[in-house]
């Protein structure tokens, strides 16, 4: 078996090849036609940074009234994250992904390791790998969609991404796998 120590290049390199491929995004959320309007109904409501779901039921029983029926039939029917006020902080979001990546690809790393022994050829360690870093980077997602109505299109390009970054991370340790 390899030692977990012996694929810290893999782990690594992938971690920073995936981190680069991220950088391009095409605009995946469109602009609210009236943002204008929507930013000032709810400035003076203070909203702490959270998850929001409106209309939210108190229960149960409360879903299945007449009331909150109609509050959903009208809507707007909304799931919102509200974010702490002032610039995104980039630095902080590209830290906890890179760190994001490195857990990928110390979970692929620890899957390949108990099933492939060393002097593996490429493709097989492309198929382990690819299998469980492809998991890791696509699969929570379509809970989004499922979930909390997150547009399937959105859905869809970000489980491509992670099918690239599987492969990317499949790739760097097929060529990196230790040899006999």
């Amino acid at each position: 078996m390899v030692s977990l120590e012996a694929l810290w290049m893999p782990i690594l390199v992938s971690a920073v090849i995936v981190f680069i491929a991220s950088w391009w995004h095409k605009l995946d959320y469109p602009k609210l036609a009236a943002e204008g309007a929507v930013i000032d109904a709810l400035r003076p409501l203070a909203l702490p940074p959270g998850d929001y779901m409106i209309p939210r039921a108190s229960n149960m029983k409360e879903m299945k009234t007449p009331e909150f029926l109609e509050r959903m039939q009208q809507g707007p029917v909304i799931l919102m994250t509200v974010r702490p006020n002032g610039p995104w902080n980039m630095g902080r979001s590209l830290s906890q992904w890179f760190i994001y990546s490195i857990v990928v690809s110390i979970f692929a790393a620890y899957v390949a390791r108990r099933a492939l022994p060393a002097g593996t050829d490429y493709l097989h360690v492309f198929k382990i790998v690819a299998a469980t870093a492809i998991a890791g980077y696509s699969l929570a997602l379509l809970q989004l969609a499922i979930w909390y109505g997150r547009g399937w299109g959105l859905t869809i390009r970000s489980v491509i991404d992670g099918v690239i970054y599987g492969a990317l991370t499949a790739g760097t340790f097929g060529w990196l796998w230790p040899g006999a």
